[in-house]
């Protein structure tokens, strides 16, 4: 690999806005579709897709399903159903399920430890996967899931844990270095910096465009360009965590020459993708499959460096701290490979999930 590197340098703008982790909406429409896709193709005639059937709604499917866990943030994927209402009101805190932030140096995923809590990916995957087994215990299912929301959140939530920076976040020093808090109390935005899932990890677009130039083909003509809203200018920033949710499946996408999901789930399944299933009790899984994803946030993390700490201010005037980042000059090409090979992971590992559950 060639580790020369171009600074990314931060380009303030008053009209950056704070983003957090449960802000995001990890890999992006197409990405999520995809892994659904995969799953879909995987299951066809298996009881799983029996029983995926009777959950899912006439012409549902899990690609179609895999975005509904964002889309009940707001209104962009259109009004808000009676589902989705009574969805996001009897779980005020949703928004957190998407995520756990493990600092990414580490190699396990520890319970009460920095950077997880009870409502983290882990422990919602954990409940969704019981539900589906038809376990009845209480304390098993203490956000009162069904077994459509569950079948459903876990569609989303196997896509999620797959993105390198949904599990691995992380915790700058004042001094911009990437750090390993040893507890919860040393993040205290004066010495030790949360970087909110890399949300507040700043690249300069233009100068991340550039990068890509030659190393990654040109979007086809006639693919929808980058709306912006009118009278709002383009950022000129790109959260880190940002990168990761688009631009990265983006460029995976334009790699294989593949434009939807359903083309990507083709080609990536005729490729015969070596994907280990998750040993052991599937209850289990979650967490190996968040350790495996650390390993994928290291790789993410590779040669990546904060820059200089900048105060800034929010909308509703509370003040967070951002860094700017240097990255390796090809990361581009890493950084989408190892999309694709988490996307893929996502859509084989959910297979393999739902057909534990229903063998």
């Amino acid at each position: 690999m060639n580790m020369k590197k171009l600074a990314c340098v931060l380009a303030l703008t008053g009209a950056f806005g704070l983003l957090g982790a449960s802000d995001a909406a990890a890999w992006g429409r197409d990405g999520h579709r995809a892994v659904g896709s995969i799953a879909d193709k995987l299951l066809k005639g298996t009881n799983a897709q029996k029983q995926i059937a009777l959950l899912l709604q006439p012409g549902e499917s899990l690609a179609s399903v895999a975005n509904w866990a964002d889309c009940v943030k707001g209104t962009y994927c259109g009004p808000q159903t009676p589902e989705m209402v009574e969805y996001v009101e009897g779980n005020p805190r949703h928004s957190e399920y998407h995520y756990t932030n493990v600092p990414f140096q580490l190699d396990h995923y520890h319970e009460h430890g920095v950077g997880t809590s009870d409502v983290d990916i882990v422990q919602t995957l954990e409940q969704c996967i019981a539900v589906l087994q038809g376990k009845t215990d209480p304390a098993l299912n203490p956000h009162k899931f069904t077994k459509r929301q569950a079948l459903i959140l876990l569609a989303h939530f196997a896509g999620d844990i797959h993105q390198p920076l949904h599990v691995g976040s992380a915790f700058v020093s004042k001094d911009g270095k990437f750090i390993v808090p040893k507890s919860r109390a040393e993040i205290d935005d004066a010495l030790v910096f949360d970087s909110r899932g890399g949300n507040n990890l700043l690249l300069d677009d233009e100068k991340l465009a550039a990068l890509s130039k030659g190393v990654i083909p040109a979007a086809e003509a006639g693919d929808a360009p980058v709306v912006v809203k009118e009278g709002v200018p383009k950022a000129l920033t790109k959260p880190f965590h940002s990168y990761w949710d688009s631009t990265t499946v983006d460029y995976a996408f334009r790699r294989i020459k593949t434009r939807t999901p359903e083309q990507f789930a083709d080609v990536a399944i005729a490729s015969a993708p070596l994907v280990a299933k998750a040993k052991g009790d599937v209850a289990t899984w979650p967490v190996q499959w968040v350790e495996d994803g650390l390993k994928s946030a290291k790789l993410a993390y590779a040669d990546v460096v904060p820059g200089k700490l900048t105060p800034q201010t929010g909308k509703k005037g509370e003040t967070y701290y951002t860094f700017a980042l240097e990255v390796p000059a090809n990361y581009p090409v890493p950084s989408s490979d190892i999309a694709k090979t988490q996307l893929i992971k996502g859509g084989y590992n959910l297979a393999a999930m739902l057909q534990a559950i229903w063998p």
